[in-house]
């Protein structure tokens, strides 16, 4: 890969630096930030401890579907996390992110191309990512790699208290 990048399989270890990567790149793309945005904050920590604990779900569902991208010097630098559904078919793409210091050198490209070579070996039919209308990166690139559009979704929030 260039700029002497790889991927590899996760490792428990990982565990911390993925949710570090995760509270950097998510906040412009998040569900739970808008809510927090419009509603202002709610539960116990914020928009960041409610992601950080998706990807703890992500790695524990399937850690042998979490995969991880390091630099030259082994620092751990971007992640995607998949799931198999052998029943369906279904090869699901919850989460990717690359640090910021380390985008716009082809990663999140590379680590979906790594997820969708894990669907083809373990015998997916279908691969499913989303993203949402205010992330334009995933609107370019989820379709320069093959996906399609097949639905929108609409998320509503109402405060309870």
């Amino acid at each position: 890969m260039a700029g002497g990048y790889s991927i590899r399989a996760f490792r428990q270890a990982d565990l911390p630096r993925l949710q570090e990567i995760t509270a950097a790149t998510f906040g412009p793309v998040s569900i739970d930030r808008n809510i927090e945005q419009m509603l202002g904050p709610f539960g116990q920590g914020d928009w960041r401890t409610r992601k950080a604990m998706a990807i703890a779900d992500d790695c524990a569902a399937q850690p042998d579907g979490v995969f991880v991208a390091e630099d030259a010097g082994g620092a751990v630098v971007g992640y995607v996390t998949t799931r198999l559904n052998l029943v369906s078919g279904v090869g699901w793409i919850p989460n990717l992110a690359v640090d910021p210091g380390h985008q716009k050198h082809g990663l999140g490209r590379a680590l979906l191309e790594y997820a969708i070579a894990h669907f083809r070996r373990a015998g997916m039919q279908v691969a499913k990512i989303e993203t949402l209308e205010q992330n334009p990166v995933g609107q370019r690139l989820y379709p320069a790699l093959g996906f399609v559009e097949v639905a929108r979704q609409i998320h509503y929030a109402m405060r309870l208290d």
